[in-house]
């Protein structure tokens, strides 16, 4: 489990077929302070393993299905990634619960810079997880915890503070670019218990 509050900016330094998936390397010393091999790391809001480190770097593997679901496969040597260490049970829970399984993709509309220097990034809102996006809900954007700031029918905006900007992928982001998604869980599990209380199983 995760929370969205990205750690650390990592950077990818190698990316090896394997089959219809890859191995991903990422130059990522901030996070490996603790690192062991079967480890969980979210990159980019994807939940992976660890199956090979050193001090400077971490190697996990993304299968087929992951390559299916995600947008690790847009990914290309020398872009940066966000990070984040699995949560430990004595950690404050400071942005939402984020399983790090990515329920749809999406393209970044169009980013607006405000007067007081922040910004409104807008996103194309996907038909089938539209039902778990409500005003002032949480959302996870490329394994960043974030707040819907307006929602309408085919789109979601979102407001972001300068330092999420300069510490997230965020920052680094232009329209036009594909990004993970995974819906507030708790939406998806109430909308489960609802469908068993109308008898539709």
């Amino acid at each position: 489990m995760f929370t969205g509050l990205v750690e650390s900016l990592g950077r990818v330094s190698s990316l090896e077929p394997i089959g219809d998936g890859i191995r991903l390397r990422l130059h990522a010393p901030a996070v490996l302070d603790d690192a062991e091999i079967g480890a969980s790391i979210a990159v980019n809001g994807v939940c992976l393993t660890v199956v090979d480190h050193d001090a400077e770097s971490f190697a996990v593997d993304a299968v087929p299905e992951t390559m299916d679901r995600t947008s690790l496969g847009d990914l290309a040597v020398g872009d940066v990634v966000n990070l984040e260490r699995s949560v430990r049970a004595s950690d404050r829970l400071g942005g939402h619960i984020v399983q790090g399984h990515v329920d749809a993709t999406t393209t970044l509309l169009s980013i607006d810079e405000l007067d007081d220097g922040s910004y409104r990034y807008r996103f194309a809102l996907p038909a089938d997880v539209a039902r778990y996006v409500v005003m002032k809900g949480s959302i996870t954007i490329d394994g960043i915890s974030l707040t819907i700031a307006d929602l309408d029918e085919d789109s979601f905006t979102i407001a972001v503070i300068p330092h999420t900007a300069a510490v997230t992928t965020l920052g680094h982001r232009d329209p036009g670019q594909r990004v993970n998604i995974e819906v507030d869980v708790l939406a998806k599990y109430v909308e489960r218990q609802l469908q068993f209380q109308g008898g539709d199983q």
